[in-house]
Parts: structure tokens; sequence; C-alpha cells
């Protein structure tokens, strides 16, 4: 009897769970397309609004200033603060634009000063290079700014693109996500166990493959970001393993009046063993050292909201 009664308990909670799932969805997909019919910047703007005003109240904001107190030991919490407001700030205004992927990106290189995206000359000139050298290449990104807008920039530029995304646990809400990324986001290959094979393939077919890389990552490897230890998906070093390509690092930065820098860095060399390899955890630790120096220029404009040190 007992039995009988848990496993009816059991079958009760998961079909609550797919119920609930399938209301979350149902709203996710609803709020994206109504979004859609809205002026982009003025929803952005409310977006922002809203998140400032109910994020302190959430449980990621005290994992947000306990992040910032440890990054920046000298900042006063009245600085913390600021941050923080900046952070939920940009979160808003990502979810709105969003919904705006596939209108967002205007930039015209004959008249580059209209638009909402700005693009630095030695930018468009990597960018070109990446397009005609005929190799394939690995580009990292952060959660800085729009971290949406990479992949968007890729295809922008005529690179043949493949981008690991992960993809929502409710599968209304990821095939709608899936529907506006694939718009302008090239080949789009979701996080699981056979991501790092369909990505070694896009590499050997020459595509240029891009990433999130800095999130914790439970079976990483230790990298030091902000003189703490923590633990970087070690993914990308090991792809470079396997084929060897150029690795660029690429970040959005929220300007004034609703616009966009994009910047490509120059191409930054891995680090190798004395037989000549690639040393996994040496080169993670390169690419965190330089997401550092990005989040440290822009601090209110990256994703403290998330345990990045355990």
């Amino acid at each position: 009897m007992n039995r009988l009664v848990l496993r009816s308990a059991a079958i009760a909670r998961k079909l609550t769970k797919s119920a609930l799932g399938a209301v979350v969805g149902a709203l996710a997909v609803g709020l994206l397309r109504t979004t859609r019919h809205f002026d982009p910047i003025a929803t952005a703007n409310l977006f922002g609004r809203v998140t400032r005003k109910i994020g302190p109240h959430l449980p990621e904001h005290k994992i947000g200033r306990a992040n910032l107190v440890a990054a920046f030991p000298d900042k006063s919490p009245e600085e913390i603060a600021a941050i923080l407001d900046g952070v939920w700030d940009n979160l808003g205004r990502v979810a709105a634009e969003f919904a705006h992927l596939d209108q967002i990106w205007d930039f015209d290189p004959a008249h580059p000063n209209r638009g909402r995206i700005e693009l630095a000359p030695r930018t468009l000139e990597l960018f070109e290079q990446l397009q005609r050298d005929g190799k394939p290449a690995l580009v990292f990104a952060s959660h800085i700014a729009n971290w949406e807008l990479p992949a968007v920039a890729a295809v922008a530029h005529g690179l043949d693109s493949a981008v690991l995304y992960r993809p929502p646990n409710i599968a209304a809400a990821d095939r709608i996500v899936q529907q506006l990324r694939a718009v302008k986001m090239g080949t789009l290959i979701a996080a699981g166990s056979g991501a790092p094979i369909r990505l070694a393939h896009a590499l050997q077919s020459g595509q240029h493959v891009g990433m999130l890389v800095d999130q914790w990552f439970s079976n990483g490897v230790e990298v030091t970001f902000f003189g703490r230890k923590t633990r970087a998906n070690p993914l990308l070093a090991r792809l470079l393993r396997q084929i060897d390509c150029p690795i660029h690092g690429v970040r959005i930065i929220r300007l004034p009046n609703h616009r966009f820098r994009v910047e490509l860095t120059e191409e930054i060399p891995p680090i190798r063993n004395a037989k000549g390899e690639i040393d996994i955890q040496g080169t993670m630790q390169v690419i965190t050292s330089t997401i550092e120096g990005w989040v440290r220029e822009y601090p209110d404009q990256w994703l403290w909201l998330h345990r990045r040190w355990r």
C-alpha cells in the first residue's frame, strides 16, 4: 500500500511539473511574440526599469552583491549598489532585445555612424580576415552587455558560423528561442553530450565556432578569476587540441543612446607544453584573464548574478 501511495505521489508530481512547464512555456512564448510588436527601444527601457525594481528582491541579488564585494574589495557599498543596478538594467534590456534580434543589427559600412551598431576599423579588418583566410576559428564571448549579439555579428559579416547554446528546460520556450536565434545566428548546436563532436565537425568543415565561456563548470579546469579560484569549461581548448586554428574573443559593449560597440580581439596565442601540445588549463586561464579585463572595464554590464565561485 505504501509503495502504491509513493508511486502515485511521484506520478502526480511529474504531471504537475509537466503542466507547470507547459504553462510557463506558453507564457514565455506569448511574451516574446507580443514584445516583437512594440518599439524595441521603448520596450528595452521598460524592461530595464522593471528588472531594476524587482531584481533587488530576488535571491540572485544577494549572490551578485557577494560576488562584487569579493571581486572589488575596495569599492564602497554605494558603488557596489550602483553596479548592481546597472546589472539588473542590462538584464532587462537583454530580455527585451532578444525578441528583436533580427532587427538590432543595422551596421552599414557606408554609413557607420547612422545605426545602433559601432565597429572599430580594426574589428572590421579582423572580420574580413576571418572571412577570407579559409581557416576555421574558435571565438569566445562572455555574458557582458547583450551576449546574443556576437553570433549575429558573425553572420552579418559573412562568417560561416556554428554557435553553442544552452536550450531552455521548457520545450515550448526552446522552440521559439531557436526560431528567433536561427534568423541571423548561423548553425545552432545545443549543449549536451553530443555537442563536442558536432563542434569538432563544424571546425573540420571550416566553420567559425562561437561559445560563451565565463560561467562555473563543475567538471572544468581550475582558473583564477578576480584573484579567486574557479572552474572553466575546457571545451574550447580541447577542441583546439583536435583542430589547430586561430582563437579570438568578441565582446559587445552597451553605449549611450541605445547603441552597441563590437570589439574583436587580435588572435590569442594558446599556451603549449614542452611538446608543443595545447595546455588545456593554461589556455583557459588566458581566455579567463581576457574576460576579466573586459569585466573590469564595464562591471555593470556583466552578469554577476550567478555563482562564479564555489
